[in-house]
């Protein structure tokens, strides 16, 4: 018994699981063509939010479509250990506790790192089954997981070997609280109000006489190592030189020019602080100037800055604010609004900072990977990406890979106690290249100690489309075969976000030319970014962001699957409103209704040719679309894709094929109609699945009588076939008769169960004579008959000159005239003065072209609804 509602919570879960029995998600090495996809691995931190709903339902969209064309469809699904994010979480549990990391150790820290990811860990993944993901969930993989971990090291030992990764000092981004060094891609620039502080450092062994230097971070000025002006500006040339002191501490540092400095920008003049500017320590390396750091890892002065020692940066900012003007060095401030970045990870306001680090050199690395995008052997859908990528590829920073993080990947270098660096995989071997290398045949591996630092994120996660194809290490359940990378790698498709494109989708494509030899994916698909119909990014802060499982728990996965997807270009913005998903259930309904009403029918043995020409009509226009659908497809438009699909079942199948082939009330349908609507509906919920995964099995399950194990998943993908074009054009025609009548009965407020008569032009007769069937009933006609020429009495021309409908006896002639004949003075009037203003040469010549041609259109369009006004009233 089929219900009278559709209610997702009914059959989602219990065809999950039946999917899931049936292992139809997993994929291993066989003689079809593969078709791979990897998830880009979300935070083992993370729960799901809509940027990963939209993701996923796009990526699972293309796997199901490619599972149905009888390829074997490997998705892999795993999560990012997020180094950053996950020591947060955990360092910030233990402070619930009253533990601090540093006093328990790396090991014992590492115990509860391990212990919180088992027990909160992967959450994500789970909520991605409820959305109907049909990842290969038995090859989940892990970044920290041996296997991977191992790839992760091997990577680093190779690159070191090739001496394409070194150690040194470099300006890098500091996070204080997390108390780390960060890419610039994890740097998030935000416009802030601040107080741009002018201050007056006075001129050594010049009594009264000092230079203004404007600055927004007053707290850095004990780490000034100069103040340069620029050589061409008048102002200051007399200061060339000299030195002046700086306020509070009395440090004299030297007058330095270069052009660098902009005259018209500030007083100037700039204060040079090479230790915590990039520009400036650029400029300092320029002039020989010395690096002064003053500020301690956690962002608190230290020793060097002499004064306000192990206070907060801001906290100092303000008491350095005060001290100045109290001893009169302060000239004013002002209000003043600039970029300031941001740790992605903790929200702490990022400190450029001279640090230690390890380093992978990028020059040379990203030149396949650039040339290969430009030359779309990788191609960027949209295109217009292939510009931001090309900017960042053509001269990378070096990529700083270290991080003062204990849970990661430990970086494989060890050090002897004289300093020197031996990178190997493990301790073991560090001391057997020790003594082959340096004869040090007493060394120990106490004599050791490995780097306390952890490896970039990302740089495990840009091995990811090859590093998931490693055999795992447990061989009771391995993630993977031995000849899984030849045979899945490279991948197909890669569905992300646009805004890791640098960070992460370059930097894959960078290891596979350098480890593979060849691309890791063919396709690289961008999203757009989620925000609320207001244009705002969604966010826990501003609390626009809804709850994915709320929504699915609402409206059902299909639903929402289908929402999300209505209004979501590739690349571009989805402004998310509810009322998508709600069109989406909508959907839904509408296609539940409409098998409630095909399984409802009664079948008689009688055959019935009245729907012969609707049949063959519904298959032209499916092969059509099947057609634009793949043409969608192959240029990554899904949500054109997904209305296509929208149209061809609402519009086409539901409100035009079944009214047509409908019997009438308690009536049966023939056979031959039945089965080739009950076929039609197979292919449509086949074109459907991919978008609709759970309402399209439980209808494909209930249509007809299944073996036991068949499913959609696995039917056959519709392939378009041939088109009548001629019968598509002709129906076109119908339909448009059957509108036009429907909307003279609802303007002259005539019952819709009326019955009107409907005249055809002659020459129109052997065309329309096989569709009066069709036409009776989908216009209500009640007679049809071929004439000459418009017959007399009150009509009304349908289209072109050629179809005539009669309302004789169901209006009000006398009111109908009074109606027509005042519109008409009313659009002559509206003419005049249309004709009036074009009449005017001043106007014509200085009006923008665009406006003259809106006003000459309007005269065109007022002359036409004359005429029909006309001959409306010619016909009363």
């Amino acid at each position: 018994m089929i219900s009278k509602t559709y209610n997702p919570k009914d059959i989602e879960e219990k065809w999950y699981q039946y999917w899931l029995e049936n292992r139809y998600f997993h994929s291993t090495p066989d003689d079809r063509e593969p078709y791979t996809i990897v998830i880009p691995p979300p935070n083992v931190t993370g729960v799901l939010h809509m940027g990963h709903m939209l993701n996923n339902t796009i990526q699972d969209i293309l796997i199901r479509k490619a599972r149905m064309e009888g390829k074997n469809a490997c998705w892999v699904p795993g999560t990012d250990h997020a180094s950053i994010a996950t020591e947060t979480k955990v360092v910030n549990l233990l402070k619930e506790q009253g533990i601090d990391k540093r006093d328990i150790g790396r090991e014992k820290f590492l115990e509860h790192a391990w212990e919180w990811t088992h027990k909160y860990g992967g959450i994500i993944l789970k909520q991605l089954k409820k959305l109907g993901a049909s990842c290969d969930w038995e090859r989940e993989r892990f970044t920290m997981e041996p296997a991977l971990s191992d790839a992760v090291i091997d990577t680093f030992v190779d690159l070191y070997n090739k001496g394409k990764i070194y150690r040194g000092v470099r300006m890098v981004n500091w996070d204080p609280q997390g108390r780390t060094a960060v890419s610039d891609e994890e740097v998030i620039m935000k416009e802030i109000q601040q107080k741009l502080v002018y201050i007056q450092y006075p001129i050594q062994g010049e009594e009264g006489q000092f230079v203004t230097i404007a600055t927004v971070r007053p707290e850095t000025i004990m780490a000034d190592s100069a103040i340069c002006v620029n050589p061409n500006d008048e102002r200051y040339k007399h200061l060339h030189g000299k030195k002046a002191l700086i306020p509070l501490i009395n440090r004299a540092i030297p007058i330095i020019t270069d052009e660098y400095v902009t005259m018209d920008f500030g007083t100037g003049c700039l204060k040079v602080t090479p230790a915590h500017d990039p520009n400036d320590y650029e400029l300092g390396i320029k002039h020989n100037l010395p690096v002064i750091d003053i500020l301690s890892d956690d962002g608190t002065l230290n020793e060097k800055a002499q004064i306000l020692v192990g206070v907060d940066r801001f906290a100092a900012r303000k008491a350095i604010i005060k001290e100045l003007e109290e001893k009169g060095y302060l000239a004013k401030t002002e209000e003043y609004k600039s970029n300031v970045g941001y740790s992605e990870r903790t929200n702490a306001v990022i400190e450029p900072k001279l640090s230690l680090q390890w380093f992978l050199k990028m020059a040379d690395i990203a030149k396949p990977a650039l040339e290969n995008v430009m030359n779309d052997t990788i191609q960027l859908h949209p295109a217009k990406f292939k510009n931001m990528y090309r900017s960042w590829m053509e001269a990378p920073h070096d990529w700083c890979i270290s991080r003062q993080l204990w849970w990661g990947h430990q970086i494989p270098a060890f050090y002897m106690q004289d300093g020197r660096i031996i990178v190997a995989h493990n301790k073991r071997e560090a001391l057997r290249i020790a003594r082959d290398k340096y004869q040090l045949f007493a060394l120990s591996e106490a004599d050791l100690t490995q780097d306390e630092d952890v490896l970039d994120t990302w740089f495990s996660s840009w091995l990811w489309p090859m590093s998931v194809f490693i055999p795992g290490k447990d061989s009771e359940n391995p993630k993977a075969g031995p000849g899984d990378l030849d045979y899945y790698y490279p991948t197909n498709d890669l569905v992300t976000g646009f805004d890791i494109i640098f960070f992460w989708v370059a930097r894959m494509i960078m290891a596979g030319y350098e480890f593979k030899g060849e691309a890791p994916f063919r396709n690289v698909y961008f999203t757009g970014m989620v925000r609320d119909k207001l244009g705002r990014k969604m966010s826990k802060q501003l609390g626009n962001s809804p709850d994915p499982i709320d929504l699915i728990e609402q409206f059902g996965a299909d639903g929402v699957r289908t929402g999300m997807l209505f209004s979501s270009p590739a690349g571009n913005d989805l402004l998310f409103d509810e009322k998508l998903v709600e069109q989406g259930r909508n959907f839904c309904n509408k296609i539940w209704n409409a098998f409630r009403l095909v399984k409802g029918w009664q079948i008689t043995e009688n055959t019935s040719a009245n729907n012969e020409l609707a049949i063959r009509w519904f298959d032209a226009k499916f092969n059509q679309t099947v057609a634009d659908l793949q043409s969608h497809f192959s240029k990554y438009r899904m949500s054109d894709a997904l209305q296509t699909v929208y149209k061809l079942i609402w519009d086409d199948f539901c409100s035009q094929y079944l009214e047509m082939i409908k019997p009438g009330y308690e009536q049966p349908i023939d056979r031959q109609t039945y089965e080739a609507t009950i076929q039609f509906f197979e292919r449509l919920m086949c074109l459907a699945h991919p978008f609709m995964p759970f309402i399209t099995e439980e209808i494909w399950q209930e249509i007809r009588e299944r073996q036991s194990g068949d499913t959609i998943c696995l039917a056959t993908y519709p392939q378009a076939g041939s088109v009548d074009s001629s019968l598509l054009a002709d129906f076109e025609l119908l339909f448009d008769i059957a509108t036009s009548i429907r909307n003279i009965r609802n303007s002259k407020q005539i019952s819709p169960k009326t019955e009107l008569p409907l005249a055809i032009k002659t020459e129109n007769a052997a065309r329309f004579q096989p569709f009066e069937s069709l036409i009776r009933k989908m216009a209500t006609v009640s007679e049809i008959s071929y004439v000459s020429e418009k017959a007399s009495g009150v009509s009304f021309v349908i289209k072109s000159d050629e179809f005539f409908v009669n309302i004789v006896g169901e209006i009000d002639v006398e009111q109908e005239r009074a109606n027509i004949q005042k519109e008409l003075e009313y659009i002559q009037g509206f003419l005049l003065s249309v004709q009036k203003k074009l009449s005017n040469e001043r106007f014509v010549q200085n009006a923008k072209p665009d406006v003259v041609e809106k006003e000459r259109q309007k005269v065109t369009d007022a002359e036409a609804k004359i005429k029909s006004l006309e001959a409306s009233l010619a016909a009363l």
